[in-house]
């Protein structure tokens, strides 16, 4: 059917070859696919993409194939040798190659030029087909292209696909086209119809979507690669350039013969090409819904010129006029997953810019426990929500006040009505309504304090508060020490000095607030945070909340007036300090040596901040709204501290609950254990003015 030596020169008769415009079809998979990517790998690189679309014949007759864009057309990485592995394609799923060109803004998607774009498609495929690689690679051909802009923040999606095509001029003329079935003899339908399956279930050729047809004299057809062009054009055989064809309609060949109509005639300088568009039913070839044609084509002479910049055509239209698509996954998306992903999009954006080490995942996985969830315990909550701390346990005894609302962020006035519900449930509760994901739990119980006395009857109860109190420390990997009293902090400071667990203290004033992190225990156990061979090594441990304190926490609740009983603070402290302390959990959990991380001051020429993107890693932060002013301190462990020393964790270790009933029944016990009775005596000569409750409660929680 083609024989070079007898092309004859194209003539005006037939009509011009009008092909079917390629068609696109996105899966949503592939817009989460390249979220991911964009999110935790491109970030705000815009290089082009190497991707691969898929496609197959048509096996239809009233429906035409689309090209398909799929999870797996993506990358699964940036890494060279991810972007540089062949794609392996199926025969429902030919790959094709293409380009991704994702931008960082819709002002850029917009601004691309398009036209040079296309231009630019268009010489790759020139110069493929003039370089030979065509022939060993044919998917080439069908080079595509895809403009974008993610639109993250709300799952919007712009897209612009185009199929360049080499503009024959002048253009291709159709001689004839008719199903193959009305132009092969019998055998000749049945023997291609064998080589054509055959051809499909190899899994070398099944998704190599061009290739050649030879037919002898005897009516055997056989299928062969493009590159094997030397051994079909032998005299006596006829022969077909076949393709895939995704188009359904009997009048005209689909988009992928554009290309190969430029290729056959350009590389073997043929202008009369008889060409096979190959289609199937079931799953089997059709030569009825298949086509056979006859065409004329010249190529243009200049295309020879290694400097040509071709004409192309391409763009995919929408609804008839040239213009990109939106495609929207909020409306698809679960409510859930989509808060998930939004409220994970902050955090990817600051690994982009700034923190290429933020760890997510490890993030995500700890485990906080709060005590105290007033003004501060709130605060805290939503902040490492926004953090992406997800596991979080409440601890509070007291009710929703209607004073509550306007100062605690977690609480509404509905649940200040009939007696105010329990804070602990409520704001666990009202966390979940802001965020579905969060997995927080309220627990309502009291924590036993020193200097508050019980009763034989309520002993039981007592010891029951503390060793859950202890189970719930054990397994958390944090705690945050946000009770209204100073003496509500002892026991929690206590247990996590003895478990060696990462404690987080903020505490308010008038206009003034502290923030700190208590340091390690006195010996060395077996913890999540810091393994026992570490505690100590890197010198004197810091100090906890008690270690400045020369008197053992006492009752600072009774016989309190009203402005005593409710912590009468400026508004903006709260979430000052809350921020402080929740920043202060991240730095250091993101430190090297965790707990066990040296307290550092600012300005310090010790400072390790430099080794560390989230800056400092102090001890202590004082700060005055007053002055508008803000300390950075350090101080070690006291060896007369009521709650971490030596002595009381050593006690507590060896007597357990019998020494904290102890400590709550015996006011002055913790002085005499630690050595601060002797110290006060020493010195009484002195006549010293001892700092009252008062102003010990001054820098105590934010809630009565």
């Amino acid at each position: 059917m083609a024989n070079p030596s007898s092309s004859p020169s194209p003539s005006s008769h037939g009509r011009i070859l009008q092909f079917a415009p390629f068609q696109s079809i996105v899966d949503d998979g592939f817009w989460r696919r390249l979220s991911a990517l964009k999110l935790d790998t491109l970030r705000v690189d815009q290089s082009p993409i190497p991707i691969s679309g898929f496609y197959a014949p048509c096996s239809h007759s009233s429906v035409s194939n689309y090209m398909t864009l799929l999870s797996e057309s993506l990358p699964s990485d940036s890494n060279a040798q991810s972007l540089l592995e062949p794609v392996r394609g199926n025969r429902n799923k030919c790959p094709i190659p293409g380009t991704l060109l994702n931008t960082n803004t819709m002002e850029s998607f917009r601004a691309l030029d398009k036209g040079s774009l296309l231009k630019a498609e268009a010489k790759r495929i020139l110069e493929d087909i003039c370089s030979g690689r065509a022939e060993e690679e044919p998917s080439v051909l069908l080079r595509f292209l895809v403009i974008s802009f993610a639109d993250l923040k709300k799952w919007g999606f712009y897209y612009w696909c185009a199929f360049p095509a080499l503009v024959l001029d002048p253009p291709a003329t159709l001689l004839n086209l008719k199903p193959a079935s009305e132009v092969l003899n019998s055998d000749e339908v049945v023997s291609l119809s064998a080589a054509c399956s055959e051809w499909r279930n190899s899994s070398v050729t099944t998704d190599v979507p061009f290739f050649l047809v030879s037919i002898n004299s005897n009516s055997a057809a056989i299928l062969r690669p493009l590159k094997d062009w030397e051994f079909c054009k032998g005299e006596g055989q006829k022969v077909l350039f076949g393709f895939y064809d995704p188009c359904h309609l009997p009048t005209n060949p689909g988009w992928p013969l554009r290309n190969f109509l430029a290729f056959i005639s350009l590389r073997w300088n043929i202008e009369k090409i008889n060409f096979l568009c190959y289609r199937e039913k079931q799953g089997s070839a059709d030569m009825t819904l298949s086509l056979i044609g006859e065409a004329l084509v010249s190529p243009p002479s200049a295309w020879r010129d290694p400097q040509c910049i071709p004409k192309a055509v391409g763009w995919e239209p929408k609804g008839g006029k040239l213009m990109p698509r939106f495609v929207s996954l909020a409306e698809l998306m679960d409510p859930e997953r989509l808060a998930v992903s939004a409220a994970e999009l902050n955090l990817k954006l600051m690994r982009w810019r700034t923190l290429p080490s933020l760890d997510l995942d490890m993030l995500s996985g700890v485990r906080c426990l709060i005590l105290g969830v007033g003004t501060l315990g709130c605060e805290v909550a939503r902040i490492l929500m926004a953090w992406g701390i997800r596991k979080m346990t409440l601890i509070d005894s007291g009710r929703v006040a209607m004073s509550n609302p306007v100062r605690q962020s977690l609480y509404t006035f509905q649940d200040c009505l009939n007696g105010g519900e329990f804070k602990a449930n409520a704001a666990a509760r009202n966390l979940k309504q802001i965020f579905p994901a969060v997995e927080a739990e309220g627990i309502v119980m009291p924590i036993p304090m020193p200097g508050h006395p019980i009763a034989a009857k309520e002993t039981d109860t007592v010891l029951e508060s503390c060793k859950r109190l202890e189970d719930l420390i054990d397994s958390h990997d944090i705690t945050f020490l946000l009770t209204d009293t100073r003496e509500s902090r002892w026991l929690p400071t206590l247990i996590c000095s003895n478990k060696n667990k990462i404690a987080i203290t903020a505490a308010l004033g008038f206009d003034s607030y502290l923030v700190m992190r208590h340091g390690a225990g006195p010996m060395p156990t077996t913890s999540p945070c810091a393994t026992a061979a570490d505690v100590g090594s890197t010198g004197p441990r810091l100090g906890c909340y008690f270690c400045n304190d020369v008197v053992a926490p006492i009752d600072s609740v009774s016989n309190r007036t009203l402005d005593q009983q409710c912590t009468v603070t400026r508004p903006g402290l709260a979430p000052i300090a809350s921020a402080l302390a929740v920043e202060l959990l991240v730095g250091l959990i993101h430190h090297p040596d965790k707990i066990n991380a040296k307290g550092e001051i600012a300005g310090s020429i010790v400072s390790s901040s430099d080794e560390q993107p989230l800056g400092i890693l102090p001890h202590q932060i004082r700060g005055s709204l007053s002055q508008s002013s803000q300390l950075t301190l350090l101080g070690h462990s006291s060896h007369s501290c009521t709650a971490c020393s030596e002595a009381v964790v050593a006690e507590y270790r060896q007597r357990g609950l019998e020494f904290v009933l102890q400590a709550i029944n015996q006011p002055t016990y913790l002085e005499d254990l630690t050595g601060l009775t002797e110290l006060k005596d020493s010195v009484g000569s002195f006549k010293l003015d001892w700092v009252d409750d008062d102003a010990i409660n001054e820098e105590d929680g934010d809630d009565f």
